[in-house]
């Protein structure tokens, strides 16, 4: 890892293998298989295969460890391991480091997928999980027990933008020896510093920011090189969760523009929150760039910038955000986010559908709740359409 690189020459470079063709361009490496010199070459690799030595797909591939390499030393991490989707890395941070017995403590607000790992697989084989508001430091500290394996938490929530203070929830977390994964997935791998505030496990779906152009599923498990190895990729590799060289390959051209991307769609997303709180039709605006979000300074002293995401919500309820999403054209509707384009998403009816009402009441998903992706349009021109839209 070649620390004293800044960020945007490491985004380029880190990582980097070259074959004996000195290609310029990271090469894609499609096979699943290698082959051995000799059949003791053979046997010497499946015993411990070396930092450059690949032994099946499944387990590792040129073009991956390029990647893998890469993000690890974005995020300032010992190791990562890449995964099929965002969703593969979730389940196999935690499932790999739980046993029946052990106990989680999860923050609430979490994406439909995330909940649906906690609530029901982990409980299924019998992990113990406790939910408590990720905002408020006193759930934590009276949930947290010396019998507390692993928490989890999405740094910024998804659809309402809440944050969890990492700093703080890492430290009640340490004092009893739990693991802290963190999905940092709406804090970007650029304005996040979640290895310094604390974490000991980051995920992320690479689907988001990283790709940030819609082409491909992918996800990462950052972390120390002793849980990558020896905890999370004896469980990925058995299990089937790699990433495919190709997606990697995806995955690492987008990271060259990760930085320019992720702060010029903040710039945009400050704009846009700034002209929306003086929309009338408009009864609320979430962006933690907003001094009026009630978590601005920590955002400012946790990422320094709002993020590249923006909710709102439309007065009329779920008629009147229907009939705001269909007058959009440069805005596209979708569920994803992080990408080039801007994205509109009714959360209440698509990506947390499935709660039930009360949860939905609790965590703040109504029915004219907006989530916007701010892309890489011009600003002028999605305010004139979403004011537009709105009228």
């Amino acid at each position: 890892m070649t620390k004293d690189w800044k960020t945007r020459t490491k985004l380029v470079h880190e990582g980097s293998r070259r074959s004996q063709y000195g290609e310029m361009a990271e090469a894609i490496f499609l096979t699943q298989g290698f082959a051995y010199p000799t059949a003791e070459s053979a046997e010497s690799r499946f015993v411990q295969a070396g930092e450059d030595e690949f032994i099946y797909a499944r387990y590792g591939n040129p073009t991956t460890r390029m990647f893998e390499d890469r993000i690890a030393a974005l995020e300032g991490c010992e190791d990562a391991f890449a995964t099929a989707s965002g969703m593969a890395a979730v389940n196999g941070a935690l499932t790999s480091m739980l046993r029946a017995g052990d106990h989680v403590v999860s923050s609430r607000a979490l994406f439909g997928s995330c909940l649906y790992i906690l609530e029901e697989v982990l409980t299924r084989y019998g992990v113990n999980v406790t939910f408590v508001d990720g905002a408020d430091l006193d759930q934590w500290r009276a949930a947290i027990t010396p019998a507390t394996k692993a928490v989890f938490f999405e740094s910024m929530s998804n659809p309402t933008l809440q944050l969890v203070d990492i700093k703080s929830v890492a430290e009640i977390a340490h004092a009893n020896g739990a693991l802290v994964v963190v999905d940092n997935v709406f804090a970007t791998p650029i304005f996040s510093r979640a290895v310094e505030q604390g974490a000991d496990v980051i995920v992320y779906s690479t689907t988001k920011h990283v790709d940030g152009q819609g082409r491909a599923l992918g996800g990462v498990i950052c972390g120390t090189k002793n849980f990558v190895r020896k905890v999370a990729e004896p469980y990925l590799k058995h299990t089937g969760a790699a990433m495919s060289p190709f997606t990697a390959w995806i995955m690492l051209n987008g990271m060259a523009t990760l930085d320019l991307r992720c702060r010029a769609m903040a710039e945009s997303a400050l704009k846009i929150a700034q002209a929306l709180e003086q929309n009338p039709a408009v009864s609320k605006v979430i962006y933690p760039g907003l001094a009026s979000h009630p978590q601005h300074a920590l955002a400012m002293a946790q990422m320094g910038s709002g993020g590249t995401l923006v909710a709102f919500e439309i007065k009329g309820g779920k008629e009147a955000a229907f009939k705001f999403c269909n007058a959009l054209d440069i805005i596209k509707i979708s569920n994803n986010l992080g990408d080039a384009k801007t994205i509109a998403t009714h959360p209440a009816t698509t990506t947390h559908q499935r709660l039930p009402q009360p949860q939905k009441d609790a965590l703040g998903i109504t029915g004219g709740l907006i989530r916007l992706s701010v892309g890489l349009e011009d600003p002028g021109d999605l305010i004139a359409e979403l004011t537009a839209a709105l009228a």
